[in-house]
Parts: structure tokens; sequence; C-alpha cells
């Protein structure tokens, strides 16, 4: 709920409301105000919905403090309370329950800082001090507006290729390895692996938006992903199996659109499946990392998907990522496997059993699990080979590649896409 902080805007609001549902956090509250030189008068009674209501007919604060005490559905009223918060608020949040699951909840869905009833001075103006920094800090809005955004869609030939691996590794390379704020976006809607292979939750957010595509924007993109460190965040699910995927895929391009304009690069998880139903998620991916084994089923499979890509997305550049590579025992060698497919592999990486296992096991990507494996050594020559290629581009490919600022898909609370 923390969008970019407008100073022009921040003149004319008040810098703290607050909203409490008792006399004695109201006290407290009251207190640390005039002690800030703020104003008693914009501390009043009433908990998360009466914020809700006031701010839908008035300007929000710089500071908005809401009590979830009378809140049966804190997460649901939280992003209510997002519909009508203007952009810039910075939100705190008080209550009683002392739930670790819910912090983290309550902190995804765009809250500053949640403080724990009965409520201390101290804490309060620990609170406050932070939120006057943030509203104070150097605001860089402009700063990526020429930085080329980089769309990498992993695209398994077969089941078992390691694509799902291969991504999760990819994503955080580019975040942790080369510092770009990076996007995973998991499209296998019913048994993607994402958030699972960083020991995370997936949560509702990938669901909600094919259920509602009208509601993605920058602030759904901000509320409905999940941190896997400081510069990757996950779409991710896992549907029912008995919830069929009923979009015209349309939700799938709105979330490719919001991912160019929040993060550096983006790492697409696409089953072959979804080429078949939604072809047009291609049309603005800037590199295809195919992965495939060396055996005949998957070099029959690979000859198709080059093919497909070669019709469909002519602006990629393809990468063909042979995976679980065995030195002993091949199906096919890999001169065979190229002379089939009709051009080289790009690299090959090594069958490493016990180095996946230990990543599963620590619930970590296996360039973070096992950094010294060959494996990880691998996908992170493939990362770089990536990042390389964009300067490589058709002109035309790079032009769409450039993202907007990262920072102004969050400025626009109210702004929902109309497109079908």
């Amino acid at each position: 709920m923390n969008a970019p902080w407008k100073s022009g805007v921040a003149g004319t609001r008040d810098p703290i409301h607050a909203y409490v549902c008792d006399d004695l956090t109201l006290e407290v509250i009251r207190g640390v105000c005039d002690e800030m030189g703020w104003s008693q008068d914009k501390a009043y009674k009433g908990g998360l919905r009466n914020a809700t209501q006031s701010l839908s007919v008035s300007t929000s604060p710089q500071i908005l403090l809401v009590d979830l005490s009378e809140s049966g559905d804190p997460i649901s009223d939280i992003n209510s309370l997002a519909e009508v918060c203007e952009p810039g608020t910075i939100v705190i949040a008080v209550g009683q329950v002392n739930d670790v699951r819910l912090y983290r909840d309550l902190l995804m869905s765009g809250l500053q800082d949640y403080l724990l009833k009965p409520l201390s001075p101290d804490a309060l103006r620990d609170a406050f001090a932070n939120a006057q920094t943030m509203l104070n800090a150097p605001k860089h809005e402009d700063t990526n507006a020429d930085r080329q955004h980089l769309s990498t869609a992993v695209i398994g030939t077969r089941g078992g290729s390691g694509a799902s691996t291969i991504a999760a590794s990819l994503a955080w390379t580019f975040s942790q390895g080369q510092g770009h704020q990076t996007g995973l976006l998991d499209l296998d809607v019913h048994f993607g692996t994402a958030a699972l292979a960083m020991d995370l939750e997936p949560g509702r957010g990938l669901t909600d938006a094919i259920d509602n595509p009208s509601r993605i924007d920058g602030l759904f993109i901000e509320r409905a992903m999940i941190k896997a460190n400081e510069r990757l965040s996950i779409l991710s699910a896992e549907a029912p199996m008995n919830s069929p995927v009923l979009t015209d895929g349309s939700a799938f391009y709105q979330l490719q659109e919001e991912f160019r304009a929040a993060f550096d690069s983006t790492v697409i998880d696409m089953p072959r499946s979804m080429l078949i139903a939604y072809p047009h998620l291609m049309h603005d991916v800037n590199v295809a990392v195919v992965t495939t084994e060396l055996t005949l089923a998957a070099a029959r499979d690979t000859i198709r998907v080059l093919a497909w890509l070669k019709q469909n997305a002519p602006q990629c550049k393809v990468l063909v990522v042979a995976n679980n590579v065995q030195s002993a025992v091949v199906e096919i060698t890999r001169k065979d496997f190229e002379s089939t497919i009709e051009r080289k592999l790009d690299i090959m990486l090594p069958a490493e059993i016990k180095a996946v296992a230990q990543a599963a096991k620590v619930g970590q990507p296996v360039v973070e699990a096992v950094r010294s494996s060959k494996l990880s050594s691998g996908i992170i020559a493939l990362a770089e080979m990536i990042s390389g290629s964009l300067a490589e581009l058709p002109e035309t490919a790079a032009a769409t590649a450039k993202g907007k600022p990262k920072n102004a898909v969050f400025a626009g609370f109210k702004t929902m896409l109309k497109k079908k």
C-alpha cells in the first residue's frame, strides 16, 4: 500500500489519521501525535471499516493508522481499504492477534507495520519515525525509464526436463547475482512449483487474476505477489484440480504488462500447453529457453517447439538447453541430437541428483542451496547468456523490451484495467 509519495500532493494532506477501537489506544495515539506536533483531532474512535468509509469520500493522509481489533477478516478489509486509499499513503495497523502468518499476510497486502495492543508509546514513535523516513526518502521514479526490460520464458519440451527448476534458479540468479528487480510468473496454475521451490505458500494471487482480469493493476501486483528475497517476487498458484482454467488469456497478458512495469526482469515458467492455448503470451517475450533431455521423444518435441516459436514468436532469441545429462548413459548422443533438431545446443546441464535433492530439502533454488555444483555453475552461465542477449535483440524487439519506471506501477490505486 506504500505507493511512491509525491511531495507536491503530500503538502495538501494531513500528516496523520488514526482510527482505533478503544479509549486506551486512542489516548496513547493522541499523546504521541501531540509530541510530534500533529493535531489530536485526527485520531478518531472507530476501526478499519470506519477508515474505509471515511477515506472513500475524503483525501487520504500521509500516514494512516487503523485498528484491526473488530475486523473479522483483516486481509479482506485491508484490501477494501486499498481501493479507496490514495497513492503515497503509508498504512500502519494495530491489533490484538499475535500471529506470524497474519503479520506476514498483512505486510504482503501493503502495510508498513503491524503493532500489538496494548500499544506502547515507544513502539508507536518508532513506527511513525520509520514512516517519516519513507516519506522523506529521495524518489527515483524516472531513473529506470530507459532501462530495457528482459522477459524470459522457460519452456519444457517434455515433463521432467527441468523447466521449473531452471526457471526458479534463473529468477534467483537475476535477482541475487545480477541485482535485478525480478518477477517470476508460474503459469502452471494447478501444479506450479515456483513457490514450493522456495518454501513459500503460493497464495491466491494468480487464480484471483484469472477470475477477475479487470482487477489487474499495479496495486494488485503489489498485494498478490509473494517475496522470495529483497529483489525477487513470485506469482504462483495451486488451484484445485476440479477448477479448470476458464479464461481467454487476457489475464495472463495483463499480468505480463504489469510485470514489465514493475520489474527489470521477468521469468515465466511456461507450460508447453500454454503455447497451444494462448500463443499471444509469447509476443513480447525476448528470450525463450527451451529445456530438453537427450532422448528420442524429446528430440521430436524440441523440433515441434522450435518450429512453433519460429512461426509465432520470431522476435525471440531461442536458447536450447539439454538438462539432466548423464555422461555415462544417454539415449541419443549430443552430436546425433543436434543433427536431428538441426541446430546446436547452447548449453548442457549435468544430472546432479544430490544437489537437486538438497535444494528441495532446504527449500531453496539449487543455485543458492548448492552453489558449488556444476549444475549451479551451468545455470549461472545460462543467466549470463540471457542477459547478454538483450543487446543482440533486433531493434524492434529491444524497443518493446523497454519497461516503464518500476515505481510507476504503484502510483494509481484507483486505476483498473478495462481490457477484456
